[in-house]
């Protein structure tokens, strides 16, 4: 097969080229700018250029994937449809690679992508195996791609936009959270849960559902739908008027702060930068399971990837041993300096529970340390949606700087500006910089911790920021 992928140098995209090229299909592709995951894909063999030309497509393409990040009026869109052409979304793409398998798909507004990670490398690690399509780089594969051929399993990071994983009949679910995003598809909050909700009815009904506990509730706090799970773990037929109930019948859910779930963590503490929990799950206590150097809230991501991992038969030791080798995701709380004198810490942080989420956690492993903090907004549409709670949880870093919006799909919106924010921000330090700016900037406030914040080209940034660092602080 001859696949040729628009917009390959998404995290989603580049998963799926190099599962295809790997298998030994013809890959090839386009995107709009080089990156270093574009990069990548090229030494691995898969042409890729980055002008919008037809003539550059090769003659004889079986299949174009595409994501609805690229733009219908694109060049090479355009001719590629006049050809005729079989063209897929990147969903429908993925959720064909997914047949015939136990499909474990995790969906949520923010942990996806570490709790998948987490679940594909216990289970990498176990005798069952897996394939995992990643929506990250895990550090443990250096890639966003694990193959198994052997295993009867696949770890799927399931994306709510566009509806996408709509395409996905899990023998498995994980939904970590359901907080209001991609407003600009869904219109309403509301509309967003109906598709959570859908989604979580698609799970194979041998299979199970787990639940974050407190998931699916609308803005005032009131369920969204019901389920027939009870405490202690009983279970009773419910006569769903409700469209939107959820109908599966195994279904768990699970918190790291609380003890009213089926699976919890207590006893939450740090040593030496680790993390250290006690798991309760319906049959045992798993007594202090340690994550290496990693943010609080992926307490939360492991109670939820472990309860995956046991219902795929992990025993105790493969769990212990699989939690505390998990080296993270790049990107997500990735320490990129670890030095008594200066941490600087990269997120892709991009919704504000997100940000807030990784803030708490700076602030529980450094106490006291003055934190600066570099956030780029990602879309017009979220900028606009949030930009209240964006303003009140970045008001409390000690110094606030600002990129411009990245707009990645969209076109701009009259106001909706990163000034727009910054002026609702209860902060006297705060800043609105270039790039460059922020590097002069940056080791001039004298920081004792340093995070960097955002889902679009900021990680362009990074390296470089790391680079002054090292050579103006350290």
């Amino acid at each position: 097969m001859r696949y040729y992928f628009l917009g390959i140098g998404g995290i989603g995209m580049s998963a799926l080229a190099r599962y295809f090229h790997r298998r030994g299909d013809e890959v090839s592709g386009y995107d709009r700018t080089p990156s270093p995951l574009t990069e990548e894909l090229e030494r691995e063999g898969i042409a890729v250029h980055y002008d919008d030309r037809p003539d550059l497509i090769p003659p004889d393409i079986d299949t174009v994937v595409y994501t609805p990040a690229v733009p219908q009026e694109l060049g090479e869109f355009q001719a590629l449809k006049e050809r005729g052409v079989t063209m897929k979304k990147r969903s429908q793409v993925l959720g064909e690679q997914t047949q015939g398998k136990k499909c474990i798909a995790v969906a949520g507004s923010h942990g996806k992508t570490t709790t998948t990670t987490l679940i594909a490398h216990l289970l990498s690690k176990a005798p069952c195996g897996c394939t995992a399509f990643l929506g990250g780089i895990g550090k443990n594969f250096d890639s966003n791609l694990w193959v198994d051929e052997k295993s009867e399993y696949v770890v799927v990071e399931a994306d709510e936009y566009d509806r996408s994983f709509l395409q996905l009949h899990p023998y498995m679910a994980v939904i970590t959270a359901t907080d209001p995003d991609h407003l600009d598809i869904y219109g309403t909050h509301e509309h967003m849960l109906e598709a959570y909700a859908q989604f979580a009815n698609q799970t194979n009904p041998e299979g199970c559902l787990f639940l974050k506990d407190g998931i699916f509730r609308t803005l005032d706090g009131e369920p969204f739908v019901e389920y027939g799970h009870e405490h202690h773990h009983e279970h009773e037929e419910h006569d769903h008027t409700d469209v939107h109930a959820l109908k599966h019948s195994n279904i768990r859910n699970y918190t790291a702060r609380g003890i009213d779930a089926d699976y919890y963590a207590i006893n939450v503490r740090t040593y030496n930068g680790n993390l250290f929990f006690d798991l309760r799950t319906p049959d045992k206590v798993f007594y202090d399971l340690e994550l290496d150097g990693t943010a609080l809230f992926n307490v939360e991501n492991a109670v939820a990837a472990s309860a995956v991992a046991l219902g795929c038969g992990l025993d105790e030791y493969q769990l212990r041993n699989g939690l505390k080798t998990f080296a993270g995701v790049r990107r997500r709380f990735d320490y990129r300096i670890r030095e008594k004198q200066l941490v600087y810490i990269d997120d892709y942080a991009h919704h504000p529970k997100e940000i807030a989420s990784t803030l708490e956690s700076i602030r529980y492993l450094y106490p006291g340390k003055r934190v600066v903090g570099i956030f780029q907004p990602h879309l017009y549409s979220r900028t606009r949606d949030l930009a209240d709670d964006f303003a009140r949880v970045l008001g409390t870093l000690d110094e606030l700087i600002m990129m411009p919006i990245y707009p990645a799909r969209e076109k701009p919106i009259l106001g909706v500006t990163s000034s727009m924010v910054l002026r609702k921000v209860d902060s006297m330090s705060k800043y609105l910089c270039t790039p460059d700016q922020v590097l002069d900037l940056v080791p001039a406030l004298c920081p004792d911790v340093v995070v960097t914040l955002g889902a679009g080209d900021i990680d362009r940034l990074v390296p470089r920021l790391e680079k002054v660092l090292r050579e103006q602080v350290l």
